[in-house]
């Protein structure tokens, strides 16, 4: 596996999310905690509590989780595609593959930095030093780590439905816009692919509110329940559609982080090794 995915890895996300992918996090963030709410009320209602900057806000902890899940993700998530390719799999199968495993090997450095996420935006006034103090002493290691199994099917789902769609809206684009399943697709077409990709991968959206909702009770000092009791619950409080609260930010998030780390970091990739920068890996098509 290339040395190169640890190092663009972290440039990568955390680009994504210092722009407008922590906008969009503390967004559906609080959307999956307060679901009385409105995609617009809850808007409205994160400018009034802070501005501007309070979109911005848990920063400190997702710069932090993006500079090492974005190395975890790239070596992890490319290291299995390249494998799977250059045994002969198709690009749709190897990236469903592949972003599973990537997504699962975050999962070790995203429970504790999502939690303090969601701590910063549903109950601010903590700094994030302080939050971390008071949940190890109330809870050790294990207290930053409530909705795990949410998350772990969150991040699998994520990246095995952003990579693998992607790849398969790509290789239907290459037919439908140049009749060759080998044909270089423009950067524009890519990017068009990456939008369709990021959109359809949000499927996944229950396993978001679940997690969300078992942080929000971890940082309340709350018993946080298993996965499957966290959405009955939720579904008994708010209807099935409780477990959708927060969709089109999180369409919006997922988009970014696709045209980022999925479409971005192809790109990237393909450029260096125009360049003879990168050595190709050959054995599949692309």
């Amino acid at each position: 596996m290339p040395v190169i995915d640890v190092a663009i890895g972290p440039l990568i996300q955390m680009a994504e999310a210092a722009s407008l992918g922590m906008p969009f996090e503390v967004w559906k963030t609080r959307m999956g905690r307060h679901r009385s709410e409105s995609t617009v009320q809850a808007f409205s209602n994160i400018y009034k509590e802070g501005g501007a900057k309070a979109f911005w806000r848990g920063t400190q902890a997702k710069m932090f989780e993006s500079a090492t899940k974005g190395a975890i993700l790239m070596y992890a998530k490319e290291g299995i595609n390249d494998s799977l390719l250059q045994a002969g799999w198709t690009p749709g199968i190897a990236g469903i593959a592949a972003g599973a495993g990537g997504g699962i090997a975050q999962v070790s450095v995203m429970g504790p930095a999502t939690y303090l996420v969601t701590g910063a935006v549903n109950s601010p006034g903590m700094s994030t030093m302080e939050r971390i103090r008071e949940t190890y002493g109330r809870g050790g290691i294990a207290g930053f780590y409530p909705g795990g199994v949410a998350i772990a099917f969150r991040q699998a789902t994520n990246w095995a439905s952003r990579q693998g769609f992607t790849e398969v809206v790509r290789d239907k684009a290459k037919q439908a816009l140049h009749g060759d399943a080998n044909a270089k697709l423009s950067k524009w077409e890519e990017v068009g692919c990456g939008i369709v990709g990021g959109t359809l991968a949000s499927w996944n959206h229950p396993f978001e509110v679940a997690r969300i909702e078992a942080q929000s009770r971890g940082n309340a000092g709350l018993p946080t329940g298993n996965m499957v009791s966290v959405m009955s619950d939720i579904v008994k409080e708010s209807g099935v559609g409780g477990l959708f609260r927060g969709i089109i930010p999180r369409i919006g998030l997922g988009i970014w982080q696709t045209l980022f780390m999925v479409t971005g970091a192809k790109m990237l990739k393909e450029t260096l090794k125009e360049q003879g920068l990168l050595e190709s890996t050959g054995g599949g098509k692309h």
